[in-house]
């Protein structure tokens, strides 16, 4: 499926599990404290940094054509918003993504995430539009059982050309991850394979109107966040593997 890449380490050699399409995506990220950040991680996961600063970022978008592998698309989980709060991590020299959280509205891909892929995935009531002018309108707000509250709402749209990040760049740093990590409820840290083209990006005009995602971590959001807006790419999806970390 993928015939330009700009993975550092070759593809698993086991079939992937499930293929899902990610469009509408939006990249927006704060430089925060390592250490505030660095205390919500499982020892044994390292903390990426850039310039001596953690990186947190809000992701939201639509998952669509979700399906496991050799199946048809599940009904009532194939298509619906997500929105994630992440910040970036390695093992072994693999650079991924840690979730801090994952709202989604569909409650049975929350309970599906949730029990395959030991992420923390959350019950949210969302929406998404887009203005006659071009402009997604997003908004969410968490209504899982027992979860902290949360709630986020924007606008964004491209406001540049579309490009391929340079390697190096803080662009690329933040957006080529090919793996992500999670822990289970013994403490076990697992990796999890995913493959894409890479991303089309672009720079993005952003208006932020409600934003509350770091509030039970402790994060505050201040200034003006790092934007970038994505072009669809549809991506693979690798069953867990156990990391042996000392």
């Amino acid at each position: 499926m993928v015939e330009k890449t700009d993975r550092t380490w070759p593809l698993p050699k086991t079939p992937w599990v499930m293929r899902m399409t990610w469009s509408e995506l939006l990249f927006a990220h704060w430089a925060l404290d390592p250490d505030v950040v660095r205390r919500w991680l499982p020892e044994g996961l390292q903390l990426d940094t850039r310039e001596g600063k953690a990186w947190v970022g809000v992701v939201p978008f639509l998952m669509s054509k979700v399906t496991p592998r050799l199946c048809p698309p599940l009904p009532r989980m194939s298509r619906f918003l997500e929105l994630n709060l992440r910040t970036y991590v390695s093992i072994d020299g693999k650079p991924g993504v840690w979730f801090l959280s994952l709202d989604a509205e569909s409650p049975f891909a929350v309970r599906a995430a949730r029990a395959t892929f030991n992420l923390p995935y959350k019950d949210a009531v969302m929406s998404m539009q887009r203005s006659t002018h071009g402009e997604i309108e997003y908004e969410s707000r968490r209504t899982h059982r027992g979860e902290p509250t949360a709630q986020y709402a924007a606008c964004y749209s491209a406001s540049g050309e579309t490009f391929y990040a340079t390697p190096g760049t803080l662009e690329h740093w933040l957006t080529a991850r090919y793996c992500l990590y999670s822990v289970n409820r013994h403490g076990k840290i697992y990796r999890g394979e995913i493959d894409h083209p890479p991303w089309q990006l672009a720079e993005a005009s952003y208006r932020e109107t409600r934003n509350t995602m770091g509030c039970p971590f402790g994060f505050e959001f201040e200034g003006d966040p790092h934007v970038l807006v994505a072009k669809p790419v549809e991506a693979r999806a690798w069953a867990l593997s156990r990391c042996e970390v000392e």
